[in-house]
């Protein structure tokens, strides 16, 4: 394990080593939740309940830290690049191997209702297509795990029109009601409760991370200088809090009681994230799994297995995770995450070797 959390590049550029640990960590979490078999499983037994929320609680800080990993990564680029040269740069490694992910995932959608309407006679595309599109591009956006680029894109946006206002604690305040609004929200239902339609609930945590950076030794003194002890005991706290709201929010019978922004969730993920700080980088991770090179491959490729590959698996094996136990669908989903998991690294790995690297983020 490498704890040397302070390391630069001799060039000058910022070489945090945690950084990639923690991209890689948090992939892991994200691939993992999106392969469970929990969503939409309800469960009567309150024992199998509280299973269920824990597993889907465990790595649920993924999505929060990477917006912090991606404000911590940002702040100097802000100060070494105009907003032009920032989002053409943006353009060129993000948003064109986005489109073509977003384009294949697509494509394989219509091929899809192709099938169906060749065996049944109709399908959702033949029988409306104008309408299908639309609602497809609507889902795919904010209802799959694409979603994350353009409200990362967002908030980015915003720090940027909102720049010299960019160090300022009341802006960052201001911000972090907006989050909470969203936390709010679960209750209230004022606006869609799905995280990935909370348009301006992560700008936050973009914020905080260029406020880590811009104070980083500060931040790494301060959680060294905080027991393992204190620390586990915190998340242990957390976690255990982020269990009991999931569990209230699904007696409300909310709709989404996993969600990334529930109050109790947003402080796990913090505590969380202060703990793979004081862990620093893992050479495992960073010499084995290459995450600077395969996270956003992993992370393009993951949703395309998913919908496309597992049902091909699983599906003439009529498996019905609605009838199966807690511990059942946890075996699932480890199965589910280890086959998606594994194809999208080596994917990416291999993709990165040939001319059409720049789909995968090369």
């Amino acid at each position: 394990m490498d704890q040397s959390v302070h390391a630069k590049k001799p060039s000058g550029s910022i070489n945090y080593s945690f950084v990639d640990t923690i991209r890689c960590i948090s992939m892991i979490g994200i691939v993992f939740l999106h392969c469970s078999v929990f969503w939409g499983v309800k469960y009567t037994s309150f024992s199998e309940t509280i299973i269920e929320t824990a597993v889907m609680q465990v790595l649920k800080f993924s999505t929060i830290a990477f917006f912090l990993i991606g404000g911590f990564l940002i702040n100097h680029k802000f100060n070494e690049y105009t907003a032009v040269q920032y989002l053409k740069n943006r353009f060129k490694n993000t948003v064109k191997p986005w489109l073509f992910w977003v384009g294949v995932f697509f494509v394989l959608d219509i091929i899809g209702q192709v099938i169906i309407s060749l065996r049944f006679g109709s399908s959702d595309a033949s029988d409306n297509l104008p309408k299908y599109l639309i609602e497809e591009t609507g889902h795919i956006l904010f209802y799959t795990s694409y979603w994350f680029i353009p409200n990362f894109l967002i908030c980015i946006a915003l720090l940027l029109i909102f720049r010299k206002y960019l160090y300022n604690i009341w802006f960052g305040i201001f911000l972090g009601m907006l989050s909470v609004f969203y936390s709010v929200n679960l209750y209230g239902n004022w606006v869609p409760t799905e995280h990935s339609t909370a348009l301006f609930g992560f700008v936050f945590y973009l914020w905080l991370g260029v406020m880590l950076n811009k104070h980083f030794q500060k931040a790494i003194a301060f959680i060294n200088k905080t027991t393992w002890n204190k620390l586990i005991l915190i998340n242990i706290i957390f976690f255990i809090l982020s269990v009991v709201e999931g569990i209230y929010l699904n007696r409300l019978g909310s709709g989404d009681s996993f969600d990334t922004l529930k109050f109790t969730n947003i402080l796990y993920s913090l505590s969380m994230f202060a703990a793979l700080l004081k862990i620093g980088g893992i050479d495992f991770i960073q010499n084995k799994l290459n995450p600077r090179h395969t996270t956003f491959g992993i992370y393009l490729i993951h949703q395309v297995l998913i919908v496309n590959v597992l049902p091909l698996i699983f599906t003439p094996l009529k498996i019905n995770p609605t009838l199966l136990n807690a511990s059942s669908n946890i075996i699932l989903t480890l199965v589910r995450f280890v086959i998606v998991y594994l194809l999208s690294f080596f994917l990416t790995v291999g993709i990165g070797k040939t001319k059409m690297k720049w789909v995968v983020g090369q």
